[in-house]
């Protein structure tokens, strides 16, 4: 749920911080206080579209800030895996800077990202519906999506076989194109493979022989200075220096101490093993320097090795291993081109055998789809009644199937919808009317909201174009929506007004020529007054007020039916 909302030098907000609780958060006040402004800054904070013109007059930026708490399993949890975003104690912390030029600075629990990652995250942490907004559920291409999600594991492990098996199919079909193409771009594409594969295999490489010429390079490169550095070790022990000869007359002379008294033998044993050890060390080094000879010619012959790795490197990879790869993964395309007739002929053999599987997988993924959306149709037929809508005809239409295979089935749907008695359905998405739209949309929301794991939805006025009962059915539709996920809602009824958990007035004052947004929680008795305004308009009488504080308590009683 979205727990804190902090915005600074947004529109006309210069700088509010409010924190949202669980269950049903209701938002009201004027026209023109700035409630869609709230609502305006949670779409940018989610990865929304934003524009210079959200930055307050005379500021350089805007700032929005949320925190959002999730639960275990919660969809955002697997996002931010996938992008590299840790999380501590189930809190996400969404942030975005708007910046007068027009530009955005977008961070994630602290790590800057990308816009789209912001909408990528942001998309399952809150669902924003407004009235004249065509929001997910409005989208037919969203429609067998929703429609699986409330079939639940049964669709979905079918989903799932049906899906491996596709991509198969697909990839086999893929094969088959590549075979099939133009000849003459088949037969130069064959000349250039053999090329390439033919100048791996005879650079005969080595895994890791870079790496040991690199070693020897740097070895010939300084062999001066390494041949120095050994000789003038070699001499400071057994030349004219004689270190080992001191070390030699140390010993003598310690040896004789401890022979007088026994504290000194550690010391005489140490240099004893110092002298024999050094001893060694004159011994071997003078072999060495012996056969340490430079070889213009071998460093030439490094080079040109080199040389020829590193091209090789720039064509077909960046270290040998991948050199090799490529050379196995052309040889297989080499052969398969050489002989494609066979192959070709094998492809269209296991083609027409995945496409058997794929038909019975896809046939079966609609037969439950079908008996799922019997089902949905009549979740959706009980919530519509609620909404004084029980004339209304739902139903979940199947385009006319074919052979065809898309990657989540062979099916087609979308959702029709009759609101007039003896009239055909037609696609939801063309319902016109507002009040209707609101109630169909609400419908839906129920019955999804659980499903689709959104952490907060908000309504932007959708109530508009409703009244009387139809307006308290409405809110009895979203307080029910709030048990399992956490609702906002802007409104000017009354009655959904009072349906709510919490109620939060907005208002706007001028203070020192500037327009500025303030946002306050109301208490029980300050709810009453804000309703009587909503019922009566700026005339609040004595009789409003009692009005206001039966359909709080009337709601209240409702409440507790209803949870």
């Amino acid at each position: 749920m979205l727990a804190e909302l902090a915005i600074k030098n947004f529109a006309i907000i210069e700088s509010i911080s409010i924190s949202f609780q669980k269950g049903f958060t209701v938002l009201t006040g004027e026209t023109g206080a700035g409630k869609s402004i709230i609502i305006d800054a949670i779409h940018l904070l989610i990865g929304g579209r934003g524009s210079s013109d959200f930055v307050r007059y005379g500021k350089e930026k805007a700032e929005i800030e949320g925190l959002f708490l999730v639960e275990d399993g919660h969809p955002a949890i697997e996002k931010l895996a996938i992008f590299g975003i840790e999380m501590e104690d189930g809190m996400i912390v969404l942030k975005r800077d708007m910046l007068s030029s027009g530009k955005s600075v977008c961070r994630i629990n602290g790590k800057l990202v990308t816009i789209a990652t912001l909408r990528e995250i942001g998309r399952t942490l809150v669902d924003i519906h407004g009235q004249h907004e065509n929001q997910e559920l409005m989208d037919e291409k969203n429609h067998l999506i929703l429609l699986d999600q409330f079939g639940g594991q049964a669709i979905q492990k079918a989903l799932t076989e049906y899906q491996a098996l596709y991509r198969e199919y697909e990839k086999i079909k893929k094969d088959i194109t590549a075979l099939t193409q133009n000849e003459q771009l088949m037969a130069q594409r064959l000349d250039l493979l053999t090329f390439q594969h033919e100048e791996i295999t005879n650079a005969e490489l080595i895994i890791g022989e870079d790496e040991e010429l690199l070693a020897e390079k740097r070895k010939l490169n300084n062999f001066e200075k390494l041949y120095h550095s050994i000789l003038t070790a070699y001499e400071a022990l057994q030349g004219e220096q004689k270190g080992l000869d001191w070390v030699s007359l140390a010993l003598s002379n310690m040896e004789e101490a401890a022979s007088i008294d026994e504290t000194y033998n550690d010391i005489q044993q140490i240099i004893s093993n110092s002298f024999y050890q050094l001893e060694d060390v004159v011994h071997s080094l003078r072999p060495q320097l012996d056969e340490m000879d430079f070889d213009p010619n071998r460093l030439n012959e490094i080079e040109a090795r080199l040389n020829e790795i590193n091209q090789l490197k720039r064509k077909y990879g960046q270290t040998i291993e991948m050199i090799l790869e490529y050379a196995s993964k052309i040889e297989e395309e080499i052969e398969m081109i050489s002989n494609k007739e066979n192959h070709i002929e094998s492809l269209y053999k296991k083609l027409k055998s995945v496409e058997k599987d794929l038909a019975i997988e896809g046939k079966n993924l609609t037969d439950l789809r079908e008996k799922t959306a019997k089902k949905l149709a009549h979740a959706i037929h009980q919530q519509l009644k609620s909404l004084y809508m029980e004339k209304t005809v739902f139903n979940v239409n199947f385009l006319e199937q074919s052979q065809k295979f898309y990657p989540n089935g062979m099916d087609q749907v979308e959702f029709y919808i009759s609101t007039n008695p003896g009239e055909p359905p037609k696609p939801l998405t063309k319902i016109a009317s507002g009040g209707e739209l609101s109630r169909i949309m609400l419908a839906l929301k129920t019955i999804f909201s659980s499903h689709q794991g959104i952490t907060s939805i908000i309504f932007d006025e959708v109530d508009t174009g409703v009244s009387g009962r139809v307006a308290q059915a409405i809110g009895e539709k979203i307080y029910q929506i709030s048990v399992d996920s956490q609702v906002l809602s802007i409104t000017h009824l009354p009655q959904v007004a009072a349906m709510s958990d919490h109620h939060i007035l907005i208002k706007k004052e001028i203070k020192g020529n500037r327009t500025k947004t303030i946002l306050t929680k109301l208490t029980e008795e300050e709810r009453i007054g804000e309703l009587a305004r909503m019922i009566s308009g700026t005339q609040i009488t004595t009789a409003t007020e009692q009005h206001a504080k039966e359909m709080l308590k009337s709601a209240k009683e409702l409440k507790n039916t209803l949870s």
